[in-house]
């Protein structure tokens, strides 16, 4: 039993040797740092040993200040800490951080994101994600001379600038805003003006950009749709899991007066539905151009996903959307096979298809009571756009400023009874018209117009796989899609509803930069 005991201590005795040896080596290391004069082997010791001491110290700080914000703020404190975590991954290899910028920037309008830590607006996961992200790409840029491609000319003279010019024109009216208006909006001085109207928009173009620097740089540019492919299930499986816990029935989300029900997730239902429709314009084009059966089964399933949570918004623009982009495919793939399945699918669709998604495509139509052309708008004809048309011709060039429908002279005299009392004139031209003028309108339109064509040109690209391929087709059909279904709602200027069309935006320019196309 002693021989047995004493051998049984002789490992033991060695592994406290070789901890011993390894606490003395570093401590020789970081003994090392403080030694002026030294060998070329000391110092690159002493260098190993620096580093190992920030890292330690970085780990330790970093934990500390993570646990007293989690016992400050709670539930916050965690996506905070989860936030810098992920942003010394970042600093690393800004690519991580551009992965999970396509995770967030979809979800980032709802409720279940936080938007605001230790009481800071603006100060939440996704911004400081977007800030490290940035600060990675341009400390890289810095060696690789990458920068002066980072910002397409296009983009910054056709849409950035207008964008600018009419936030500046605008901050001078914020004293004309009816006091009805007081709590209602984001911003009570220029500050906040910039912040809601400008500031946070454009955010949404760096983030395109900074996948344009990522997709130039990846190897297998493909493995960036997997981060879409989550994001469209989360946000497709948000609404029908709260229509489902709601219990509430099909016709009662039809109804005219439901039209706020989905509102609680951050996302008005039509802002949801048109998010869907892009979605689905590049699953759809992306399947149909695919080779290999698992990830067309995954698009497949993905699509039907989409569909179904597209239905519960009752959204009639995100239908007539829908609608666009199934015609663009069948006339984009001209074939008999393909108009036949087509027809056939529709067919055994329309009769599937729940009597409540009819009554509200029907909405306005027919005789009588509750039927005409306003009722057909929900109002926006007679109470929005035939009142605001008089504010075009008072300043036809360069309009009044972002938001100006807010002191418009329909709203202050109105708001409420003659007037909807809204933040945008559910149009989106007339909303550029009134906010840019004319100058600025065209601009805008000049710059979705070359995003257009590079979509196109991207989709016939021989230097591409088919996969990409009917991706860039499909975010061609989408961008038409919307384009169609901002005639009665939404804007031209970025917003969280476009988050998977500027995500494609960003992937066209990386492609371009990359040199991979022909």
């Amino acid at each position: 039993m002693i021989a047995v005991s004493s051998s049984a201590r002789q490992p033991a005795a060695r592994h406290g040797d070789q901890r011993l040896h390894g606490l003395a080596a570093l401590w020789w290391r970081c003994t090392m740092m403080f030694h002026g004069n030294a060998s070329v082997q000391d110092a690159e010791a002493r260098r190993a040993g620096a580093f190992t001491l920030w890292v330690f110290a970085a780990i330790a700080l970093l934990g500390v200040f993570c646990g007293f914000v989690v016992a400050v703020v709670g539930l916050n404190g965690v996506y905070l800490c989860v936030a810098l975590i992920g942003c010394t991954f970042i600093l690393r290899d800004f690519r991580i951080g551009v992965v999970l910028l396509i995770l967030l920037m979809p979800i980032s309008s709802s409720r279940f994101f936080p938007h605001a830590v230790l009481g800071i607006t603006g100060l939440n996961p996704l911004n400081l994600l977007l800030v490290g992200t940035l600060g990675s790409y341009l400390f890289r840029s810095l060696s690789d001379r990458s920068l002066s491609r980072f910002m397409p000319r296009p983009l910054l003279w056709l849409y950035i600038v207008p964008i600018l010019v009419a936030g500046a024109l605008g901050s001078r009216h914020l004293g004309d805003i009816p006091l009805f208006f007081n709590g209602l909006v984001d911003f009570d001085n220029v500050a906040g003006y910039f912040s809601e109207l400008v500031v946070k928009p454009l955010l949404i173009v760096i983030f395109a950009l900074l996948v344009g620097a990522a997709w130039s740089k990846a190897e297998k540019p493909e493995k960036f749709l997997i981060p879409m492919l989550i994001s469209i299930w989360v946000m497709g499986s948000m609404v029908i899991v709260f229509v489902y816990l709601s219990g509430v029935t099909l016709g009662e989300l039809a109804s005219s007066t439901s039209r706020e029900f989905l509102s609680p997730l951050g996302m008005h239902a039509n802002e949801l539905g048109r998010m869907y429709e892009v979605a689905y314009a590049l699953l759809l084009f992306t399947w149909a151009e695919s080779k290999e059966w698992r990830p067309r089964f995954v698009l497949l399933a993905s699509m039907g996903l989409v569909v179904v949570a597209l239905m519960l918004t009752f959204s009639r623009g995100a239908f007539l959307g829908f609608i666009v982009i199934n015609a663009l495919f069948l006339l984009w793939h001209r074939n008999l096979k393909t108009l036949i399945l087509g027809v056939l699918l529709a067919a055994v669709v329309l009769l599937l298809l729940p009597e409540a998604v009819y009554d509200r495509v029907t909405t306005g139509f027919g005789r009588g009571f509750g039927s005409g052309s306003d009722m057909i708008s929900a109002g926006r004809i007679d109470h929005l756009w035939l009142p605001l048309l008089p504010e075009v011709p008072k300043s036809p060039i360069y309009g009044h400023g972002l938001g100006s429908i807010l002191w418009s002279e329909p709203m202050r005299r109105g708001a409420g009874v003659t007037f909807l009392a809204v933040g945008h004139p559910h149009n989106a031209y007339l909303q550029a018209l009134l906010d840019m003028g004319i100058a600025g309108l065209i601009l805008v339109c000049a710059y979705l117009a070359h995003v257009w064509k590079g979509f196109r040109t991207l989709s016939v690209d021989p230097a591409l796989s088919p996969t990409l391929r009917g991706f860039f087709l499909g975010a061609a059909a989408g961008l038409l899609a919307l384009l169609i279904s901002y005639l009665t709602d939404s804007s031209l200027l970025p917003r969280p509803e476009q988050a998977f069309l500027w995500l494609a935006i960003g992937m066209m320019y990386g492609q371009r930069a990359n040199g991979r196309s022909s």
